[in-house]
């Protein structure tokens, strides 16, 4: 039986009762249906399947304490990551290796935050990572970038008796990384796509009064939608993802001019993935899908703006350093000065 199309009101954000827009946002499979009226209602979808229902406040909670840690810890590296290429190398090394499990892109969080993407639809009432779960994503990118980068810097000055099995233990710790990235990428997909192809259902039709999820429209509903068109399955994580490649690569490779143009092209590559990063931050920022979180998006992305300032500031520095050596004959031990009698 094909449904009569009654003379339906326009849905927005603000008329959609709390049910409706779980619906919508929910929703992992419309099905189109046949119409009658194909002026006022070209097409018509009804929502099929769902996510289930949400988990406990308790979980948003904790997603919400895991990933302030994980943004603390990458800040502190962040920021103390230009002092430490003037300190001892023993000391910043053994630094490094210890807080190389603890950033986002470590061993140990880097599967939480797997985990935390594959649940992210039940993950939905406090701190939803429909909104949130990019600005994640982006901070296990920027500390695989950081970090990774200041791990090489110090491998390359230690002496060649250890190094295979260092290059080793480096090419298996960036591959895994790799590894986590994606399946990251993936899983937050699962969770996006269908939020904005509601969310475009939502912006985009009027109700058509068969059914909560019945909506009409005049233009066809694409998967993803059209009003956010971010994707974590892009090309910010495949251009970091070829980063981490390429340092395996020079990691591994002799020294040669095929090394150099090796480097050069990472370099390039690093460049370019700081950029898309940010530009995926101002993207998100600006378009702000989620209605009821607009303090917590904009806690998100500018904390990782910030990352990425400091960043830029440490690059300048670098650059700064390089022009003008920092004068070091002037560095005055404490206790070699003699005390007055």
């Amino acid at each position: 039986m094909l449904p009569t199309i009654q003379p339906g009101r326009d849905l927005t954000l603000t008329e959609a009762d709390s049910h409706a827009a779980a619906t919508f946002f929910k929703c992992t499979s419309w099905q189109v249906e046949e119409t009658l009226d194909l002026l006022n209602c070209p097409y018509h979808y009804v929502c099929e399947t769902t996510y289930p229902a949400n988990y406990p406040p308790y979980v948003d909670i904790l997603v919400l304490l895991f990933a302030t840690a994980s943004y603390l810890v990458t800040l502190v590296i962040v920021a103390t990551i230009a002092r430490s290429r003037y300190s001892s190398s023993s000391s910043s090394s053994s630094t490094q290796r210890t807080t190389r499990y603890l950033l986002p892109c470590g061993p140990i969080s880097l599967p939480l935050v797997i985990l935390t993407f594959a649940k992210g639809p039940q993950i939905n009432t406090l701190f939803p990572i429909s909104s949130t779960g990019p600005a994640i994503l982006h901070l296990v990118l920027i500390s695989a970038l950081v970090f990774d980068s200041q791990e090489e810097e110090e491998e390359e000055e230690e002496e060649d008796e250890n190094k295979k099995k260092k290059d080793l233990r480096y090419a298996l710790f960036a591959a895994s990384t790799v590894s986590g990235i994606l399946h990251a990428s993936l899983y937050l997909d699962y969770v996006v796509v269908p939020y904005y192809t509601g969310l475009d259902a939502m912006k985009n039709s009027r109700l058509s009064g068969e059914c909560d999820s019945c909506v009409c429209r005049k233009e066809e509903l694409v998967v993803g939608g059209k009003v956010v068109r971010y994707r974590a399955w892009s090309l910010t994580t495949f251009m970091v993802v070829g980063v981490l490649c390429f340092r395996i690569i020079c990691r591994i490779a002799a020294a040669g001019n095929n090394r150099i143009m090796l480097q050069r092209i990472k370099g390039l590559m690093e460049r370019l993935s700081w950029l898309f990063i940010f530009l995926d931050c101002v993207y998100l920022a600006a378009k702000s899908p989620h209605h009821h979180h607009h303090a917590t998006l904009a806690a998100s992305f500018g904390a990782i703006l910030l990352l990425i300032l400091l960043h830029l500031l440490k690059q300048a520095s670098f650059l700064f350093s390089s022009i003008l050596p920092f004068p070091t004959h002037l560095i005055v031990n404490r206790n070699s000065l003699v005390k007055p009698l």
